[in-house]
């Protein structure tokens, strides 16, 4: 495991290498304390680059032979390299014979075990694990892949592309060689060998090819399987009908694994996936999982494209592949939802999603560009704004050229550069070209801005009607915070999507001073500088503005509406994101409102009607309603504070959610009535809505009991709990109890174990819904305390340490802000531990302390010298080093703003 002593990693210092490996043969005689791999390789020199020697990375690894052309070489190592100071000129053969110890390695990065298989993590740098390579992501080879074992144990092997030959050996071992015809860089390797089964499909493309589609899992997962392989196959229908991109290999394998950091994993032709965005049935899975496990097998199929038959240059352009393939499955998503109503929920969705993760970490230690420039550990990069942020940079290319702009500009990036390692400016140039004149073509270097600044821009709008002159005047001004290392930011190119609304609701023309006529009724203006105006005409009465429609541009929006407006936005606002964004700002208003002023939170008449109105509203589906009734969250609404009272915040989202629940009672009575589903489950749409909604009013009833003393509706929850016939339902009713902390929350509790014991992804469930209970009087925490020692759980299972630890440190912040400081102390004991045994997963549990430096005290100095304390430790990785580090320098930065 690497120690915290890397070095500072410049995207300016960027070098092509001095060699390139041409093609790989890799053996692999696998067992599981010492597996021996062999790898020959073909090497040329980078005529480009000066001579010098060869330095290749490895870790872990044991070296047996070096051989070049045949022949024994001395070499010598340095950390984790092994150098070989004298290779020919000419192109030459390297041998190189090493073995690891795949049962030691509890990082589950390069070869590892799970439940008796093998499995491969190597991106990003995970194959020097495996094997000494050039293992950076511009040095693209072709591989042939011979593995060897015990047929009884591991009857299947499975590797990268098309399968050449197989057959048995001696003394009961067997072998498979495979080989994958397209050039990769060595984070896309994939191996995988154990006793598992498979759920086969063949299908034929538009081009008229056949393939065979395999989902591999362990004996008894696979009936869980039928909803991926149903992803798989709408994934390539559309990215062929979509895009013109079309499957490329005989056969597309998915793996299921259990021990896993990541969602997924877009290794070429063999994906691996955590179980967890893999397996669903009605009976173990809730709606939001057969919705991830959709999205998630087409963003890794549709990185066949955009990822590996394109790739990153260097890791600083991650987001060239991971923010373009988001972008692509949002796209996905929202096709397959179908109705505008059920596209919008989905965006809806995407954007608060941004918000509760991108948003905090745009303000916090570890805030960055989408396009970096210096890393420690690159896999602390693998981020929201590298995802989500980047995704919605992709999406304002396409609000800036238009879809079939955007479609010719993707078709000329693949023109220009299949089968190369790239960087975002060759997309960004390719989207230009394909689209002369475009808005976004003549602000091309402004735009690219988006690369290169971190922070979220904030974007005032004020607006003045001139009744005498029938004009409206919107004035725009960006304003884009300081963040670490970047104090000062030049202005962005900012897609400001928008209508008008007359006050009765009607929607207005849309017509600029010095146009001839209308241009509709929405329209994308653009925010170039650091402010502008815009001039609307022949306007009849003050208009209320609805800006950033669809949520046009990743900012903060500033528009000034008083209540009145957000209310007409509210009732007839056409852009759905706008309508629910409206119900949303109505509640923050008042929760911000009371936790500045220190004074309890008592909801008015005309905010409680609104919410009644939308609950009743005829023609809005359940899933808006459902979305719209939410509160914010207490993390977005710390977003909103410059000094943060976690507990504050607390007291008044339970107080809203107490008077909601209390003043609207009958109509959520009507709600969870008129919700329910008759019949056979499916995870549709409009199927999901109801049954959110039906959720939602069942919490909210049994939140009122609590308050009331009533024991109607836990009874009926608690009966709900017992007879559901799918897991929406079922964890739904559990939810509404353990949420309220009602009475029959235990024995819900204790049966929910019993039926589940022997499902670990449930049982996931059963520990993230414990640690993410709203705070009670310090229940919460001592529940999450006592779980640790529960003999279901493990740290050694990302899974499971994550559903526990993570859901109390990063989504349950009462609960974890405690003015004893117990939380931090928790919080320090478990980085600690997980960074002895796996610090990809214990850095991104660090990061629950980005933003410590705008706590209230007595939070901040707790937090602080709970930082600290992991920060003494003197061995810690480098992935935990780099956020701790980043997070005691945000201390001085604060400081030194005040």
């Amino acid at each position: 495991m690497r120690e915290g002593t890397a070095t500072l990693i410049r995207r300016e210092d960027y070098c092509a290498p001095a060699f390139w490996i041409r093609t790989v043969d890799l053996t692999f005689d696998l067992d599981p304390a010492k597996t021996l791999v062999t790898s020959k390789m073909q090497l040329e020199r980078n005529a480009a680059v000066a001579h010098g020697a060869l330095r290749l990375h490895g870790e872990e690894l044991n070296v047996l032979r070096v051989l070049i052309n045949g022949e024994s070489v001395s070499f010598r190592q340095e950390g984790h390299e092994l150098i070989i100071d004298n290779v020919p000129d000419a192109d030459f053969a390297l041998e190189i014979r090493n073995t690891c110890a795949p049962d030691k390695n509890t990082a589950l990065s390069g070869l590892y075990t799970s439940g008796g298989s093998f499995f491969t993590q190597c991106e990003a740098e995970g194959f020097r694990r495996i094997t000494y390579f050039l293992d950076r992501p511009d040095v693209m080879a072709i591989y042939t892949v011979l593995l060897r074992a015990d047929k009884a144990k591991f009857p299947v092997l499975l590797s990268n592309g098309n399968l050449l030959d197989s057959g048995d050996l001696d003394n009961g071992r067997h072998f498979a060689k495979w080989h994958d015809p397209f050039p990769k860089p060595s984070y896309l390797f994939a191996l995988v060998a154990g006793d598992l089964v498979a759920r086969e499909q063949r299908v034929r493309t538009r081009a008229g090819k056949d393939h065979l589609l395999q989902v591999f899992v362990r004996r008894g997962d696979l009936e869980k399987t039928e909803h991926a392989m149903n992803s798989l196959i709408a994934s390539i229908v559309w990215d062929e009908a979509r895009f013109g991109l079309p499957l490329d290999l005989e056969r597309f394998m998915v793996v299921g694994v259990s021990d896993f950091n990541m969602g997924a994993m877009e290794n070429k032709g063999l994906n691996i996936f955590n179980t967890s965005a893999l397996l669903a049935s009605p009976a173990t899975a809730t709606d939001a999982d057969f919705a991830r496990i959709e999205s998630i097998v087409a963003h890794e199929y549709f990185h066949n494209w955009t990822g590996n038959r394109v790739t990153c240059r260097d890791w600083f352009q991650l987001s060239l592949k991971e923010g373009l393939t988001v972008f692509r499955d949002q796209e996905f998503s929202m096709d397959m939802a179908g109705g505008a109503s059920a596209r919008a929920v989905c965006r809806i969705q995407d954007v608060r999603a941004l918000r509760a993760s991108q948003f905090p970490e745009d303000s916090g230690a570890m805030a960055h560009p989408v396009r970096p420039d210096t890393f420690v550990e690159i896999n602390n990069f693998y981020t929201p704004t590298v995802y989500e942020k980047g995704s919605e940079v992709v999406r304002m290319y396409q609000t800036l050229v238009g879809r079939a702009g955007f479609e010719k500009g993707l078709k000329l990036y693949f023109e220009r550069h299949d089968g190369q390692a790239v960087t975002c400016d060759d997309f960004a140039a390719a989207i230009a070209a394909a689209n002369p004149g475009s808005a976004l073509s003549t602000r091309l270097d402004n735009f690219k801005r988006w690369y290169s600044q971190a922070g979220t821009p904030r974007v005032q709008a004020r607006g003045v009607y001139d009744a005498a002159a029938q004009t409206y005047t919107l004035t725009l001004k960006q304003h884009n915070p300081a963040t670490p290392g970047q104090e000062h930011k030049l202005p962005q190119v900012i897609p400001v999507a928008l209508g008008l609304l007359s006050a009765e609701g009607q929607a207005l023309p849309l017509q600029l001073q010095g146009e001839d006529q209308a241009a509709g009724l929405e329209r994308v203006i653009v925010l170039d500088e650091a402010e502008q105006s815009f001039v609307f005409t022949n306007l009849a009465s003050q208009p209320v503005p609805s800006l950033l429609r669809g949520f046009s541009a990743p900012v903060v929006l500033d528009d000034g509406l008083s209540d009145a407006d957000l209310l007409v936005l509210l009732q007839h606002d056409a852009d759905a994101f706008n309508r629910w964004e409206a119900s949303q700002r109505l509640a923050l208003n008042r929760i911000l409102a009371a936790v500045r002023s220190g004074s309890a939170l008592q909801l008015d008449s005309a905010f409680i009607e609104a919410m009644r109105a939308v609950l009743r509203h005829p023609e809005l589906d359940a899933a808006f309603k459902d979305l719209a009734l939410t509160l914010p969250g207490e993390g977005y609404i710390a977003e909103q504070l410059e000094v943060v009272d976690p507990q504050a915040i607390h007291a008044a989202v339970e107080a809203a959610r107490s008077q909601l629940a209390q003043a609207l009672r009958e109509d959520w009575i009507e709600a969870f009535e008129a919700n329910q589903i008759q019949g056979g489950y499916t995870p549709d749409p409009v199927s999901s809505g109801k049954r959110a909604l039906a959720n939602l009013a069942l919490s909210m009833l049994v939140l009122d009991a609590a308050r009331s003393g009533d024991t109607v509706w836990p009874g009926r929850a608690y009966q709900r709990f017992k007879d559901a016939g799918n897991m929406t339902e079922r964890l739904g009713a559990l939810s509404a109890l353990v949420n309220a902390h009602a009475e029959l929350a235990e024995p819900a509790l204790a049966r929910f174990h019993e039926l589940f014991k022997d499902d670990a992804l449930v049982i996931d469930k059963w520990f993230a819904l414990q640690g993410r209970t709203p705070e009670l009087d310090g229940k919460s925490f001592a529940r999450v305390k006592q779980l640790t020692q529960h003999p279901d759980f493990t740290l050694k299972n990302p899974n499971r340490a994550r559903s526990l630890i993570s859901s109390l440190c990063m989504f349950n912040p009462a609960a974890f802000h405690r003015a004893d400081a117990a939380g931090y102390v928790f919080w320090a004991e478990q980085v600690l531990a997980l960074d002895a045994i796996n610090p990809q997963i214990a850095s991104r549990l660090a990061r629950a302390m980005d933003r410590w430096t705008t706590l209230a005290q007595p939070y901040r100095s707790a937090a602080l010298e709970a930082i600290r304390r992991v920060a003494a430790k003197p061995d810690l990785s480098s992935d935990v080093r780099e956020v701790i580090d980043r997070a005691l320098e945000s201390d001085k930065s604060a400081d030194a703003a005040a």
